[in-house]
């Protein structure tokens, strides 16, 4: 069942994590990370007037874990992937959503919004469930080049991000 009231998210109490795939010619040398968003912000108001916002610090992105690949990621490799996160795909920019509409169905949260992106704003649906213990987990597909986003090609165009990345966010319990 839904929790009802005001929640303030965060760091402290959830995990927001990016997903990436890769795609191309040589896509076995390449990985499927694993992204955590250490510094962001939420609400999440489940009641009368339904809403829920999201602010992230895009610059606090930490490569976790690479998938795949033909070679294991080390700490250097995973400090140049945040490096070129922040230097050549999201130039430390704010990354912003704002719910327009929050539908409760038993369960289940339909969340959905404008997500502000490299200046651009896109409608973007988080699909969320609430679990028995009062966590909330679930999230959303966003197309980088729905915000006017090139994903991040490598080798020549051979190896590349997928368009398609996931966003999860996953809660303690909420009450």
């Amino acid at each position: 069942m839904p929790i009802q009231g005001s929640h303030h998210l965060g760091p402290d109490n959830a995990r927001l994590t990016v997903h990436t795939k890769r795609t191309g010619a040589i896509a076995k040398a390449g990985h499927d990370l694993t992204i955590e968003v250490r510094s962001w912000e939420g609400a999440l108001d489940i009641g009368e007037q339904s809403r829920a916002t999201l602010s992230v610090d895009s610059s606090s992105f930490k490569v976790l874990e690479g998938h795949g690949g033909v070679q294991k990621l080390d700490d250097e490799d995973m400090r140049g992937i945040e490096q070129t996160i922040d230097d050549e795909v999201l130039h430390k920019r704010e990354i912003k959503f704002e719910s327009s509409e929050v539908k409760l169905d038993g369960d289940r949260i339909t969340i959905t919004g404008d997500l502000t992106l490299m200046t651009n704003t896109h409608p973007v649906t988080f699909d969320l469930t609430v679990g028995g213990d009062g966590s909330v987990s679930g999230g959303a597909t966003v197309k980088q080049t729905d915000f006017g986003m090139k994903p991040y090609t490598a080798l020549f165009g051979t190896l590349k991000v997928a368009d398609e990345v996931e966003v999860r966010l996953e809660t303690e319990p909420l009450s």
